[in-house]
């Protein structure tokens, strides 16, 4: 018998990833790194997901359910958006 389970699947990766690492290699790596090790893993624990690959910019994230997986990004998203901004600057 086949035992069936139900999931999300959220995959997400840098706009301007490639641009930003011609402009700036070491500090666009620092950024994602401490993004992806403060913001995103934590939340990904919390709302009982996990992180099965990333590539370079990108994120492929299974959560149990796809209330989990919005519900993940909440409290997230401005903190998103305050990098969003300063790479934004950063690029002029």
């Amino acid at each position: 018998m086949t035992t069936r389970r139900l999931a999300a699947i959220l995959a997400a990766d840098v706009v301007g990833f490639s641009s930003m690492m011609e402009r700036d290699e070491d500090g666009t790596l620092r950024l994602l790194k401490a993004t992806q090790r403060d913001l995103i893993e934590p939340r990904v624990r919390e709302h009982h997901g996990r992180i099965v690959k990333t590539t370079g910019d990108g994120f492929l994230i299974e959560f149990r359910s796809p209330l989990e997986a919005a519900s993940s990004d909440r409290p997230g998203a401005g903190r998103l958006n305050k990098i969003d901004r300063r790479l934004t600057e950063h690029d002029r």
